[in-house]
C-alpha cells in the first residue's frame, strides 16, 4: 500500500464503524463483512472479492493498535478535511505541494513567514519520531525478556517463598563496553542513518518497518568488530537473583515480573522476566481453587453419633469441627480461612471431607456390640428407597 492510499483511504468507513469505535466493534464488523463478501461465498463475483481485499486491508491497520495510532495521526495531518497546503500558502504553511509529493514532481511556490522549507521524510520524522535525512541519532534499545523456571513445595506456593534463580541473558560485552568495536567507537549504519530500522517495500509506508538487516536494529556498526561479541555489542552473562513469588500461586501460573529481565542498551529499559512455577503435590492437603482440601477418617461411632473432630492444618495448629449426628460418609465441612491466600490478602477456606473408617479386625467386645446392634436393626432396609426407586423409573 502507497504512502498516499494509506492516508487517503477511509479504513472506518469500509468497516461501517465510528472514529472512536472499540477493538470489539472493528472486530465485530469485520467478522460481519468478511463472512458476507468472503470469496468462497461469493464464487465468481470480482465486485465481492475486491470489496474483501478492502475490507481484509482495513481490519489489518485497524485490527492493529499502533498501526491505527499512526493512521489516525496521518490523517489528522494530511487526510480528508485535515491540513493540504498548497503552492505559495500563507503564514505558516509548508512551502510545498501535497499532491506533488505524493506524486512524485515538483515542489510548490515559496511559503510565506513561518514556512516550513523540509521535505516529506521531515515531516512524517517528526510526526512518528522516526527523524529525517542526516539524522545519525542512536535509540535506546529495551533489553529482551528472560523466560525461566522454578520448583516450589506445595507449602512454599500457598504461603509465597523468596527463591534463588540463575538465569542467563545477554547484556553489554565488558570487553567493548557494549558498542560492538574493539576500539570503543562504533560507526552509525549507512543503511539505517543510525535509526535502527528500514521501510519494508519501495513505498516507504510509515507503519511498515523492520529491524535494520546490516546493524540489527542497533544503529550502530563495528569498524573493527570486538572479539568477545563478534561486533554485536552484546555478551551472554550468568547472575543469581533473589526472586519472591507471591503467595497463592498456582503449578503452571506464569508471572511476570517487571524490568527483571536483560538490561537495555543505551540507557534502554531492562526487559522483563517471567517465570513459570511448578507446585510440588502434597501427601495429605490438596487445592481447588483459593481452598485447600483434606480427607479426614472418622468412626463409625462418630459419625452416626456425632462428636468433636480435631483436623489438621497446613502450617498452623489443628482446628476442631463438630461433627453431627448421622453425618454420611463423604459429607464435606469447611474450616473458614484456613485455605491459601487471595490476592486481596484475604484466605479461602480448608475444605474437610468425612471418610467413614471401617475397621478389619474386631475384639471380642466390639464384635458382640455390633452384633447386638444388628439384631436390634434387623427390620431396617437402608437400600428399600433405592429399589423402590428402581421400580418406578
Amino acid at each position: 500500500m502507497s504512502t498516499k492510499d494509506f492516508i487517503e483511504k477511509d479504513f472506518y468507513k469500509v468497516l461501517g464503524v465510528p472514529k472512536d469505535a472499540t477493538e470489539a466493534e472493528i472486530k465485530k464488523a469485520y467478522r460481519k463483512l468478511a463472512r458476507e463478501y468472503h470469496p468462497d461465498a461469493n464464487k465468481g463475483n470480482a465486485k465481492a472479492e475486491e470489496r474483501f481485499k478492502e475490507i481484509s486491508e482495513a481490519n489489518d491497520v485497524l485490527g492493529d493498535p499502533k498501526k491505527r495510532k499512526e493512521y489516525d495521526e496521518a490523517r489528522a495531518l494530511f487526510g480528508n478535511g485535515g491540513f493540504r497546503p498548497g503552492p505559495g500558502a500563507g503564514g505558516g504553511s509548508f512551502n510545498f505541494d501535497l499532491g506533488d509529493l505524493f506524486g512524485g514532481g515538483a515542489q510548490g511556490g515559496q511559503g510565506g513567514a513561518g514556512g516550513f522549507g523540509g521535505g516529506l521524510g521531515d515531516v512524517f520524522g517528526g510526526l512518528f519520531n522516526r527523524g529525517g535525512a542526516g539524522t545519525t541519532r542512536t535509540q535506546p534499545r529495551r533489553g529482551q525478556d528472560i523466560d525461566t523456571e522454578v520448583n516450589l513445595s506445595f507449602t512454599e506456593a500457598i504461603e509465597g517463598a523468596t527463591v534463588p534463580l540463575r538465569m542467563s541473558s545477554q547484556s553489554p560485552c565488558k570487553a567493548c563496553a557494549g558498542t560492538g568495536d574493539k576500539n570503543g567507537t562504533p560507526r552509525v549504519c549507512p543503511t539505517c542513518v543510525g535509526t535502527g530500522q528500514v521501510a519494508r517495500g519501495s513505498g516507504g509506508g510509515f507503519s511498515l518497518t523492520d529491524p535494520c538487516p546490516d546493524c540489527k536494529g542497533r544503529g550502530l556498526m563495528a569498524e573493527h568488530p570486538c572479539m568477545e561479541c563478534k561486533g554485536s555489542g552484546r555478551a551472554k552473562s550468568s547472575r543469581t537473583m533473589q526472586v519472591r513469588i507471591p503467595a497463592g500461586v498456582f503449578d503452571g501460573q506464569r508471572i511476570r515480573l517487571r524490568g527483571k529481565g536483560a538490561p537495555g542498551e543505551r540507557g534502554g529499559p531492562a526487559g522483563d522476566l517471567y517465570v513459570t512455577v511448578h507446585v510440588d503435590t502434597h501427601p495429605v492437603f490438596g487445592r481447588k481453587d483459593d481452598n485447600l482440601t483434606v480427607t479426614v477418617p472418622v468412626t463409625f461411632t462418630e459419625a452416626a453419633l456425632g462428636g468433636e473432630v480435631r483436623v489438621p492444618t497446613l502450617g498452623g495448629p489443628p482446628v476442631t469441627l463438630k461433627l453431627p449426628p448421622g453425618t454420611p460418609n463423604g459429607r464435606t465441612m469447611r474450616a473458614r480461612g484456613k485455605g491459601a491466600v487471595r490476592k486481596d490478602g484475604t484466605r479461602g477456606d480448608l475444605l474437610v471431607t468425612v471418610e467413614v473408617s471401617v475397621p478389619k479386625d474386631l475384639t471380642g467386645k466390639a464384635r458382640d456390640a455390633l452384633e447386638a446392634y444388628r439384631e436390634a436393626t434387623a427390620g431396617e432396609d437402608p437400600r428399600a428407597e433405592l429399589f423402590q426407586a428402581a421400580k418406578g423409573a
